[in-house]
């Protein structure tokens, strides 16, 4: 098992968590206790109300565990710890903008907004999909 597999490991509590508390709210709502008074079985429960109501929560860990991901491979980066130097990381690229920092401050500038915007346009990914597939939010907006 290399790195990356505990990587991925280590977040499927996390994504766990939050599919089992939305599950549990569907759970609890009238229309599917509904669906199993008309006799709809557990599979067509999970599917036609469960998955498309814990889908945008799942979708906006997803986006947060993106970001989260990249400032992580970025501080390991600095810090030395992670692929060799030949490849060429975002931080490891500040890591050597530090020594040039008075006279060429742009070769901090870039890859230090690289990240931020990686990470903010992964999070607004994920606000965004929670918007458009949410539906709670698509009634409110009819």
């Amino acid at each position: 098992m290399d790195g990356d597999d505990r990587d991925r490991i280590a977040t499927i509590p996390a994504f766990a968590r939050v599919a089992r508390a939305g599950t549990l709210q569907v759970m609890a709502s009238d229309y599917v206790l509904a669906a199993r008074a008309a006799g709809t079985g557990r599979t067509g429960i999970a599917v036609r109300h469960i998955l498309p109501n814990i889908a945008p929560v799942v979708g906006v860990q997803a986006s947060i565990a993106f970001g989260i991901a990249i400032l992580a491979e970025a501080a390991l980066s600095y810090l030395g710890l992670s692929t060799p130097p030949p490849t060429p990381t975002w931080g490891r690229m500040l890591k050597d903008a530090q020594n040039y920092l008075f006279s060429n401050p742009l070769l901090a500038l870039w890859p230090g907004l690289a990240i931020a915007l990686a990470v903010l346009g992964f999070n607004l990914l994920g606000d965004g999909l929670r918007d458009l597939l949410d539906p709670k939010l698509r009634e409110g907006l009819r």
